[in-house]
């Protein structure tokens, strides 16, 4: 199953990447988590900064999956209707192929021109193993 929390890439280089995904009310998610105040869950935040990692990092053939994660926390909540910047920022090139990044998720209100941090933390990315 294909998915894409990213909708448009506002700037990247080497080693950093700011992405943005814009959380639209008819997002199957917001349907279940939670019925009768929709947010977008935790996980999908992550998910949008390791889909972000993954185009920073995209080596032509070589898959690049999740491998760690550590320290995240989560702060404001990401409603329909607002918008999550991702800034992602490589840490560290490992010895082992995998590759060492921060993430900050940044939520700007529908209503308001206030940003606020929805989630940060570290976590790798290392080359898939298809056995």
């Amino acid at each position: 199953m294909k998915f894409s929390f990213i909708d448009s890439v506002n700037s990247a280089d080497e080693n950093r990447i700011v992405a943005v995904k814009k959380v639209l009310p008819e997002d199957e998610y917001l349907k279940d988590h939670f019925p009768t105040f929709p947010i977008m869950p935790g996980v999908l935040m992550l998910e949008t900064m390791v889909q972000a990692a993954s185009e920073l990092l995209s080596r032509g053939e070589e898959r690049l999956v999740l491998g760690a994660v550590k320290s995240v926390k989560y702060g404001e909540m990401v409603r329909p209707n607002d918008e999550l910047t991702v800034d992602i920022e490589v840490k560290k090139h490992n010895e082992d192929g995998s590759v060492t990044l921060k993430g900050v998720g940044t939520v700007k209100k529908h209503d308001s021109n206030e940003t606020l941090t929805a989630c940060s933390g570290r976590f790798t990315m290392r080359p898939a193993t298809l056995n």
